[in-house]
């Protein structure tokens, strides 16, 4: 018996599990799906780059063919391990931008105004190297500058600059704007995921439990109170006036919501499921951002590389991990990027650039031999939205995802500005003095029906989905701005899922601060540290 259950150890789990525990007087349980975070392709920094082909840490997701997309079915990796998507991400520390959190709180009140998150967000953060108005120092969450950056990445960085963009040194303070070098989750040159910052600390106290490899399979309940949840070979319940919390993140938790009897209504009967709230909005606006990447073959070896060559390279880099966490299994591959405007008119930035000094192709699956380098840039506030829906009562069929990728016409002309943009960095003397040959697009590819066609033949996701578990203050919300499901008692949803809307750069830190809001309002003690 326990007073909260919650359902998926990612980036927003570890946070309530940490918080409510520390409650000495309540019983928690974490579930987890996947396994324990063992791998140490996880922990290495630049393992990364072979976790997109694990199948034990990750769900594997696809979309549905999407329609602007040549029909394509998209590939989705999220996390299934502790620590969930933080221990298969690219470590990259973004809040977001103001103006995203002013929106929130349009939608969903003054709990989510940018006062109150930048509170929350000091106070998780550890920063090694940032000080002053916009950083913490003391918090759980280890952020520190890269130890070993490619050359190429700070080539990238001047490139910018020579294309007319200012440098920015700190992605997180007053001004987004800008090109430079990432901020990562990371700690003495080792990943630092939300469960080493938050369940490692915690893993001895009694009244928790951590369950992994159990997968929920639907929320009971009493009437229109939670009263526990269905694992597939056993229940646990609650204890009188306790809670189920869903953060299983944009997919699962719409999911599981609806296969417990809460979604459309409509939807639910279609595959004999029982309704216990008709609530049109579950799985409903879904939002991610798309990518699209110019990648060039370099005519030196400086990049990461795969070669004959590279080899007495990742035998030093090997060594120097070993003995003293440095070098370039430090790396977490997208060592760069930065925020600008896909037109000159527009009031903040929209497109945001994930700089490899190495070839990606696949989200890492497919192996390219040489040496060469990849921009990626994505649209930040697509105005499209998808949906997840069932594509089975059988809980260990995954939802189907239509995402509706480039579903407006300025959706498409936001990427293709951005693939110039890109191009045009790419080609600045900073970074061309490097460049054998454009590899993707290609020198052929040069009007825009060519390069839109590029885009709908190559374009894939950065990983940011959100937004299926909407929250605001209207009646049609799925949850409330504290993250109660609206129609239910016992039962909240704190993940990316229930983003009002998109937030225009990376989303696990957001997600952490998701949970750390919504621990307040649950009366969590304060984190002993």
């Amino acid at each position: 018996m326990y007073d909260y259950i919650i359902i998926g150890a990612g980036s927003a789990g570890c946070v309530l599990a940490n918080r409510l525990s520390g409650d000495t007087g309540k019983r928690v349980c974490l579930i987890e799906a996947g396994s324990k975070d063992r791998s140490p392709f996880i922990h290495i920094p630049l393992g990364l780059a072979v976790l997109a082909r694990l199948r034990g840490v990750n769900w594997n997701h696809r979309t549905a063919p999407e329609a602007a997309l040549n029909g394509r079915r998209l590939f989705w990796p999220r996390g299934r391990v502790l620590g969930g998507s933080s221990s298969i991400n690219a470590m990259i520390y973004i809040r977001g931008h103001r103006e995203d959190y002013q929106g929130w709180a349009q939608a969903a009140g003054a709990l989510w105004d940018w006062p109150r998150v930048l509170e929350l967000f000091k106070r998780l953060e550890s920063n090694a190297q940032l000080a002053g108005d916009f950083h913490g120092s003391e918090g759980p969450l280890s952020v520190s500058d890269l130890r070993a950056p490619n050359p190429l990445s700070n080539a990238f960085v001047k490139a910018g600059c020579e294309a007319g963009f200012s440098e920015r040194r700190d992605f997180n303070g007053a001004d987004q704007e800008g090109v430079g070098l990432y901020q990562v989750t990371q700690k003495d040159g080792q990943r630092f995921s939300t469960a080493r910052a938050f369940l490692d600390p915690v893993r001895h106290r009694d009244n928790l439990d951590i369950l992994t490899g159990a997968q929920v399979t639907r929320v009971l309940f009493d009437g229109r109170r939670a009263d526990g949840v269905a694992l597939t070979d056993r229940e646990l319940r609650l204890n009188p006036g306790g809670e189920v919390i869903l953060s299983g993140g944009a997919i699962n938790s719409p999911q599981l919501l609806m296969l417990s009897g809460i979604g459309p209504g409509e939807t639910l009967r279609n595959h004999g499921i029982e309704v216990l709230h008709d609530l049109p909005e579950v799985g409903r606006n879904l939002a991610d951002h798309l990518d699209i990447t110019v990648m060039s073959a370099t005519a030196d070896r400086l990049p990461i590389g795969i070669a004959p060559s590279y080899l007495p390279r990742a035998l030093r880099a090997a060594w120097q991990f070993a003995r003293q966490r440095q070098g370039e299994l430090t790396s977490n591959v997208a060592e760069a990027g930065g925020f600008v405007r896909s037109d000159p008119k527009r009031d903040r930035p929209n497109l945001q650039f994930h700089f490899i000094p190495a070839y990606l192709r696949d989200h890492g699956r497919r192996t390219t031999f040489g040496y060469g380098m990849t921009l990626h840039v994505c649209d930040l506030l697509p105005t499209s939205r998808g949906t997840i829906t069932l594509a089975s009562a059988d809980p260990q069929t995954p939802p189907k995802i239509d995402a509706n990728y480039l579903g407006t016409a300025e959706d498409v002309e936001t990427l293709l500005a951005g693939l110039k943009i890109a191009r045009r960095v790419m080609q600045a003397p900073a970074l061309a003095r490097h460049v054998k040959a454009e590899r993707l697009p290609g020198p052929d590819v040069q009007s825009d029906a060519a390069l839109i066609d590029d885009i709908q033949a190559r374009a894939e996701t950065i990983y940011h989905p959100v937004g299926t578990c909407r929250m605001g203050q209207d009646a049609a919300s799925v949850v409330d701005p504290e993250g109660r499901v609206r129609g239910v008692e016992g039962l909240r949803v704190v993940d990316a899922s229930i983003m009002p809307a998109i937030i225009a750069g990376n989303t696990n830190a957001p997600t952490m601060m998701i949970a750390e809001n919504i621990a307040d309002r649950m009366g969590a003690p304060a984190r002993l540290l």
